[in-house]
């Protein structure tokens, strides 16, 4: 396997973007496969295309992470961020709002294809990654399972055993998943706020369990031995780690450009997708540079599409295309089955002799487990909130099986595509974390924080989700393989499929579907 600099050196990817005007379409450039995104479903499909010896494009909307800036990091801290944190902003948007209710989080930065996007609609927000290897460069790293049972209530049409026998382990082995080592974290520092969070969890007899990762765990011993960089443990997440984590940058993506048959082009985002009279598609899609202007449109066409634009990507790319006849035969599957998977963030107050450490590692390694609770299902990722100073706040995300779906709309006047979530329907969510919550408190004889999320009064964060799941949900806007349906040789390989929860992170099992829809593909679809 080669580094993804290394490809990029070799010329392997197109990274150079040179100053023009904006222009009309020119010659269509061909390809015989195109994938849209480089995320999880992307990025496996990329690899498993170019393995396959099929000459394959990526497109890629955000921007190659692979230079240092002036500080000589690729990435920006959390605690000091700048234009490398957010896509095109000019103040940082963080989870937390404010501390002590004062405006200490977010900071003014200049406008830049940052790393982290939040993309707002009416009544919710969503945190999506932005460059060649997507949320795999902003997330927790947590690579949870889920629940067998789960799995197959959510996809009673796929064959669970296969998953769990075949996908799920090719997934964890080619992400790189690995475990905290269990003596480690009992005796470091780093990880004194998940201790003191299971400690008020089983007060409240509600047990925890650990939870895999893909940062690699030996490295971060280093860190803390001193004999490493720090990443994870100065700071670095939600804009990026510069070191320890295995994002798809270092796994699928460098694997798939070792092929010597994928191409990533990247700052391209794609406009619009229709179908020529031959069969093939034809992609219009805007190039810009780094200020956010379009220095060039240009058309794409090829025999094979996948899209993997994750969930908001893919979805408004396909609802456009059906409401504005690009693409009329695509079903009211759809844009519909949309979820959060249940996200609400929440933080709690220690008592003073209940200290969760001025150093705090950024990767959560365990988790509140009471899915089991018929009655209340909830699972709790026991998030990290590195400030450098002893704060005694213990902050959570909890995932709750929550049944609420929402779905997307084109509006022709505006010409953007709309979500129909609501505030009652993340109040399923809140209600849901709260009965579980208020048992910890109860249990600690302990309060939730009121300062974090930019009101005097909220304790919940239930306006944005990092998990988006479904818009095109696998088996109704798809067949049981990600072929959506309608049109032949088109494709979906990431979390649109997934009907709107999973009850943990979800990036193992959009990767899992992925390797899943690319073997059947490759298998039936693809033969000369």
């Amino acid at each position: 396997m080669i580094a993804l600099q290394t490809a990029a050196t070799a010329g392997l990817t197109r990274i150079g973007l040179k100053s023009a005007q904006a222009a009309e379409p020119a010659a269509v450039d061909n390809a015989t496969a195109i994938v849209v995104g480089s995320g999880y479903g992307g990025a496996v499909a990329a690899l498993r295309l170019g393995q396959a010896g099929i000459r394959t494009l990526v497109l890629e909307m955000g921007r190659l992470w692979n230079t240092a800036g002036s500080d000589g990091k690729v990435f920006c801290s959390t605690s000091a961020p700048d234009q490398r944190s957010m896509w095109f902003r000019t103040r940082t948007e963080a989870p937390l709002a404010t501390f002590l209710w004062l405006d200490l989080v977010n900071k003014d930065i200049s406008a830049y294809p940052g790393v982290l996007d939040r993309v707002h609609y009416d009544h919710m927000s969503v945190y999506v990654g932005r460059g060649v290897g997507g949320g795999s460069l902003v997330n927790g790293g947590m690579a949870v399972t889920p629940l067998k049972s789960y799995f197959a209530e959510q996809f009673p049409t796929v064959d669970a055993d296969e998953m769990y026998g075949t996908y799920f382990p090719r997934a964890r082995s080619m992400l790189g998943v690995n475990t905290v080592d269990p003596a480690w974290f009992e005796s470091t520092e780093w990880y004194q706020f998940t201790r003191t969070s299971r400690k008020a969890a089983a007060n409240a007899g509600l047990k925890t369990t650990f939870v895999p990762n893909v940062y690699d765990f030996g490295y971060m011993q280093r860190e803390a031995a001193g004999t490493a960089t720090r990443s994870a443990l100065a700071g670095e997440v939600i804009y990026g780690n510069n070191q320890g984590k295995r994002s798809l940058d270092k796994t699928y993506l460098a694997a798939a450009l070792g092929t010597g048959n994928v191409t990533i082009h990247t700052l391209e985002k794609v406009r619009s997708v229709t179908r020529a009279s031959d069969g093939s598609y034809v992609l219009t899609v805007d190039r810009i540079d780094t200020t956010g202007t379009v220095v060039e449109t240009k058309q794409y066409s090829c025999t094979y599409l996948f899209l993997g634009g994750g969930s908001l990507g893919t979805t408004e790319l396909l609802v456009r295309a059906r409401d504005t006849g690009t693409l009329p035969d695509l079903t009211s599957g759809v844009g519909a089955g949309w979820g959060t998977n249940g996200n609400t963030m929440l933080g709690r107050a220690n008592h003073l002799w209940d200290t969760v450490g001025a150093n705090q590692a950024t990767m959560p390694v365990m988790g509140i487990d009471d899915w089991a609770n018929t009655a209340n299902p909830v699972f709790a990722e026991i998030a990290p909130l590195p400030m450098g100073f002893e704060h005694w706040i213990s902050l959570y995300l909890a995932i709750t099986k929550n049944p609420e779906r929402a779905s997307f709309s084109y509006d022709s006047t505006s010409g953007a595509v709309k979500l129909g979530w609501t505030p009652a329907q993340s109040a399923v969510s809140v209600a849901m974390a709260k009965k579980l919550f208020d048992r910890i408190n109860a249990a600690n004889l302990t309060i939730y924080r009121y300062d974090l999320f930019g009101s005097t009064s909220k304790i919940f964060a239930d306006d944005f989700t990092y998990h988006p799941l479904g818009g095109c949900v696998l088996g109704k806007a798809t067949d049981d393989y990600g072929r959506v349906k309608g049109y032949s040789r088109l494709y979906i390989t990431d979390g649109s499929l997934v009907p709107g929860s999973l009850g943990v992170n979800p990036f193992v099992t959009i990767t899992a579907l992925a390797e899943r829809t690319m073997a059947r593909v490759l298998a039936e679809d693809t033969a000369p």
